[in-house]
């Protein structure tokens, strides 16, 4: 018989600005907190990150595990999968809410027979732009994925894959995607979950979505990980933000919408 477990896997890298919400959020919106852990790897913090996870920790009744592993989000997560006891994996962004009992609908859908897949995704901007591409999230087409949506899938699939492949620094979510959709082994789940449109608000919308497009057209001419990552240093990491950006922020937090 199989009795599932939700074991909530985020990488983290200096997120003090983030980690308090989101696990607040995370603990107030299962429906069963006894069928979950939260395992949080660290990849080396500067600021207290730690200390916030640890401060959490004592006055929650989830169970959260505090992980360090060398910094590298594909290394984090295989690392957290590594350390979990729960026979569904769940891969989510320190930034990223999912919606209300998001626990029981990854176990439905992997108890009707779907081993992965993801929820459509809202950012929290109403920049026209980013809200069409949060509408488009809905649909199963391959173009719409990406790592922001979040990730299940069952331990056995994970392990049968192999996990996230290291050699990727970058584009570790749309590799283990693409294996994924290659095995016809993906769902959307047709509810929203929140993600924040920081980098969009940083970058700009239009010189950020023309970065990533420029990665995801290298990728299928066949880049290397290596060369998507040096792309991704020179024009997005150690680029300057702009003096003014032209997105506004709403002020509801999306995940509540339905």
């Amino acid at each position: 018989m199989f009795t599932p477990m939700l074991s909530i896997i985020i990488p983290v890298l200096n997120e003090a600005e983030n980690i308090t919400n989101v696990l607040k959020h995370l603990t107030t919106n299962t429906s069963e907190i006894n069928n979950t852990e939260i395992i949080i790897v660290d990849g080396g913090s500067s600021d207290n990150t730690t200390a916030l996870i640890a401060s959490f920790s004592e006055i929650s009744e989830a169970t959260i595990k505090l992980i360090s592993s060398k910094k590298g989000r594909a290394r984090q997560m295989n690392n957290g999968a590594k350390n979990a006891t729960g026979n569904i994996l769940y891969f989510l962004h320190a930034d990223s809410f999912p919606p209300k009992n998001f626990d029981a609908l990854i176990i439905q859908e992997v108890q009707k027979g779907n081993p992965a897949g993801c929820f459509k995704m809202k950012f929290d901007s109403n920049h026209w732009w980013l809200q069409l591409a949060s509408w488009l999230t809905k649909f199963s087409w391959r173009a719409c994925r990406g790592g922001d949506q979040s990730q299940f899938i069952t331990r056995e699939l994970f392990d049968e894959i192999g996990g996230f492949d290291e050699t990727y620094t970058i584009y570790e979510d749309n590799i283990l995607i693409s294996e994924l959709y290659a095995r016809n082994k993906f769902v959307v789940i047709q509810e929203w979950i929140g993600s924040s449109a920081r980098l969009y608000r940083e970058r700009g919308v239009w010189n950020l979505q023309y970065h990533f497009w420029t990665i995801y057209v290298k990728k299928w001419l066949g880049a290397d990980a290596d060369e998507l990552y040096a792309y991704y240093l020179k024009n997005i990491k150690q680029q300057r933000a702009p003096k003014a950006s032209t997105l506004k922020v709403e002020t509801s937090k999306v995940y509540s919408d339905k």
